[in-house]
């Protein structure tokens, strides 16, 4: 038993690579919440055109 405790502590570890690398995801996410900035500033003054 301690022989297989022992392999299992010890053996490989799973990798998952990601597609792109980290920063990446903080850039799509800025320019993301940059374009909701601009859609949600387009429509601004919708309501007193009426």
């Amino acid at each position: 038993m301690k022989n297989s405790l022992l392999s299992f502590a010890g053996g490989h570890e799973i990798v998952n690579e990601l597609p792109v690398h980290p920063v990446m995801y903080g850039v799509i996410v800025l320019v993301v919440l940059l374009f909701l900035l601009l859609v949600t500033h387009a429509f601004r003054n919708v309501h007193t055109r009426h």
